[in-house]
């Protein structure tokens, strides 16, 4: 996928870059299915584009067919930090990565591999959002609140879901290259989905990483207490399975870095999320275990509290 992300990355490193411009490049790539709406921040916050994309499969929801839909959501603050900073930033990650992805598989369903199952992308184009103090590195902050994003962002449609995120701004994962997280579902974190680590290790030619996540992590973003980031976000706005696909760093690399994009390790992250799609709308891939999960809220209840008012 080292041509899709090279693509991805060229078409967003622009100051004028905008939803418009992303859309056109992915219609002319051979996707109909392309939506752009533009939210405005309040007060001095300012505006983002979020772009979303449905890829058709051959059995799936959009053909009448029973296949499941997945969805990749590139989670981020901003691509850009301007004018604060110059060229895209660390934070972009996640848009790359998930514009590559609906590259791959227009180019895939050109060449007549098309997926079983649906699969909904994505992101928002931001090239000048605000930064924010965090600790130990700057975070990216973003035009609009995490509730708007993830009305944007996280579709009914979407049986699971693949979060892609920067995790670089911490000191709890120090591999270079991406991880996942555990399993993520109406304020439960689940065990490790071993479908994933499969596809994880199978696509990197490396023992699985994972990512440590805490009850903060799952909780909404704008409630007062630390979170690693907000790859887990979109969990706390709908019941579907959430998995986090984290692109990471050995050292902590701000959100706002420039120069701080590693295509490699995009591409590998990229790749993941494509496998996961194959299986999972052919029924091949669990990203939880729905026997076990309804168990654990028969013996202790249901943790939905967790969500708060982003539930949708």
């Amino acid at each position: 996928m080292l041509k899709q992300v090279i693509e991805a990355h060229e078409l967003l490193d622009d100051a004028r870059i905008d939803g418009k411009k992303v859309s056109e490049f992915l219609k002319d790539s051979g996707l109909g299915e392309v939506s752009v709406k533009r939210a405005e921040g309040k007060g001095k916050k300012r505006a983002t584009d979020f772009v979303k994309v449905m890829v058709p499969g051959k059995e799936g929801k959009k053909e009448k067919g029973k296949a499941p839909t997945i969805g990749i959501i590139g989670r981020l603050g901003g691509i850009g930090a301007r004018p604060e900073c110059v060229g895209m930033v660390s934070d972009a990650d996640g848009a790359i990565a998930a514009i590559s992805c609906a590259l791959k598989l227009a180019d895939m369903n050109c060449r007549g591999d098309m997926l079983k199952g649906d699969v909904i992308i994505a992101t928002h184009i931001c090239p000048g959002a605000p930064t924010q103090p965090h600790k130990p590195v700057p975070f990216m902050g973003s035009p609009v609140d995490m509730a708007t994003m993830n009305r944007y962002e996280v579709d009914p449609a979407m049986d699971a879901i693949l979060s892609v995120d920067t995790t670089k701004g911490n000191r709890i994962i120090n591999v270079r290259g991406f991880a996942i997280t555990p399993t993520v579902k109406e304020g439960w974190i689940l065990k490790i989905s071993e479908d994933l680590l499969d596809i994880m290790q199978i696509v990197t030619g490396k023992l699985p990483v994972v990512v440590p996540i805490t009850m903060q992590d799952i909780t909404p973003y704008e409630n007062g207490v630390y979170h690693v980031n907000s790859i887990l976000q979109p969990a706390t706005a709908t019941n579907a399975p959430v998995a986090g696909v984290a692109i990471t760093a050995e050292v902590p690399v701000p959100g706002c870095a420039t120069g701080a994009n590693n295509l490699i390790d995009i591409e590998q992250a990229a790749k993941f999320c494509i496998e996961v799609a194959k299986g999972f709308g052919e029924g091949k891939v669990r990203f939880y275990d729905k026997e076990e999960f309804k168990r654990l809220v028969k013996l202790y209840g249901s943790m939905n509290h967790l969500l708060g008012e982003q539930k949708g």
